[in-house]
């Protein structure tokens, strides 16, 4: 026990010290500045995977030992490896890279680094504190006005459970600074994902997200049992299987839904230019009666395709229809986006704009905040995005369009500011 002890004492002085007295004694040769390494380190740093010397920076413009190099890369994976970062497949891609370069440093280094960090904390806590503000107008007859303040915290735990399964959970305390006293505290999923090879398994409550629209038939969440499997590099496909419930279907945020679920998305990304996929969701309630000629059911196909017509700018539309309904029964966004906030890179920044028509009947939970009532509109947003330092996120976005049912202007403000821990 003791051995044990000192063991593990020793290796962490070492990782604490790698910077100072390795760095001064190395043995290794250095890494130019002009490596291949250097554009995957980059690239690492900006999704928050590396963390570069400690002290917030990533010197890319100077040489770099390769230990200390070897040293970054050992952390990153610790962090990945305990789920406590989501990493994407082309980062994914290129630590293995820089995994296999810097193997002999890894092997003298990275792999206690990664025990040590691995073994020390088998629940990982990530959060959020959010701000968000509505200013809807519609202009008819009521003239109508209506102004949202809303804080929330969001905690986000991973457990880890064994080297395949892990649980993930996600708390939510929110408080309208309008009314005051009005909190709500709620433990939106919990589910366990599990993975082997290139299929993930996750079964509990759990998000659903439309990823072929990116979002505009639902940001939400189900309970049942959900399938990724990542066939190839650039080709992906998702099962989802159970329940959904809504307390906020439709044009107006008093009706609930509680219905049977599954759904169906291929997604192909060509990594570089294009992306496009197809998706089939089916939901079956009789609270759907009363919106779909009398039918129980709601069957919506949604297509999407996104195309890059350089680095900075990218065009994405998306089609969907809901088969089984009589009214509000399409949806289509046509968005530009140019750059984009990064919320580890400060003085990032982005814009958009965009033409969206949702009906309330095939979009059923849409991930558009600035929609005030959600759903039922047709119009033109334009907006932005910042990062004024590092893990603060903003959002400014203007809408103006109208309702479907009476044709009433609207327009809507809506801003939002993210701290991220």
């Amino acid at each position: 026990m003791k051995r044990s002890i000192i063991s593990a004492l020793t290796t962490a002085l070492v990782v604490g010290a790698a910077s100072t007295t390795f760095a001064a004694t190395n043995p290794f040769t250095d890494v130019p500045a002009g490596h291949w390494a250097y554009d995957a380190v980059t690239r690492l740093a900006n999704e928050g995977i590396i963390e570069g010397y400690g002290d917030g920076t990533y010197r890319g413009s100077q040489n770099i030992t390769r230990y200390e190099m070897a040293q970054m890369v050992a952390k990153a994976m610790a962090k990945t490896s305990s789920g406590s970062v989501n990493i994407s497949r082309e980062s994914q891609t290129d630590l293995n890279k820089l995994a296999a370069e810097f193997r002999p440093e890894l092997n003298n280094l990275g792999v206690r680094v990664a025990e040590l960090e691995k073994h020390s904390d088998f629940v990982k806590w990530t959060g959020e504190v959010r701000y968000r503000y509505w200013n809807d107008k519609t202009k008819d007859d009521s003239k109508d006005k209506k102004t949202n303040n809303q804080f929330q915290i969001r905690l986000f735990p991973t457990a880890e459970i064994n080297s395949h399964w892990k649980a993930k959970a996600r708390f939510t305390a929110t408080t309208d600074l309008k009314a005051d006293s009005t909190t709500d505290l709620r433990l939106n999923y919990l589910f366990a994902e599990g993975t082997y090879g290139k299929y993930t398994f996750n079964l509990g409550r759990m998000p659903l997200y439309t990823y072929v629209d990116s979002g505009m038939i639902a940001d939400d969440f189900f309970s049942g049992l959900g399938v990724v499997g990542n066939f190839t590099d650039n080709f992906t496909g998702r099962l989802n299987l159970g329940r959904w419930r809504n307390t906020s279907f439709g044009a107006t945020k008093d009706t609930t839904i509680s219905s049977d679920y599954y759904g169906l998305e291929f997604l192909y990304d060509s990594k570089k230019r294009f992306n496009a996929g197809i998706g089939y969701h089916y939901f079956k309630s009789d609270d759907f009666k009363t919106v779909t000629n009398g039918s129980n059911k709601a069957q919506v196909l949604t297509v999407g395709a996104g195309y890059k017509i350089n680095d900075d700018i990218k065009i994405d539309a998306a089609y969907a229809h809901n088969s089984k309904a009589d009214n509000h029964k399409s949806a289509y966004n046509v968005e530009v986006n140019y750059k984009g906030a990064n919320r580890s890179t400060p003085n990032s920044w982005g814009a958009f704009v965009a033409y969206r028509y949702v009906g309330s009947y095939v979009s059923m939970a849409p991930t558009y905040d600035s929609f005030g009532l959600r759903a039922n509109k047709k119009g033109f947003e334009i907006g932005g995005t910042y990062t004024p330092a590092k893990n603060i996120w903003t959002k400014l976005s203007y809408f103006h369009g109208k309702t479907f049912d009476n044709d009433s202007t609207d327009k809507t403000w809506f801003f939002r500011t993210s701290f991220y821990f």
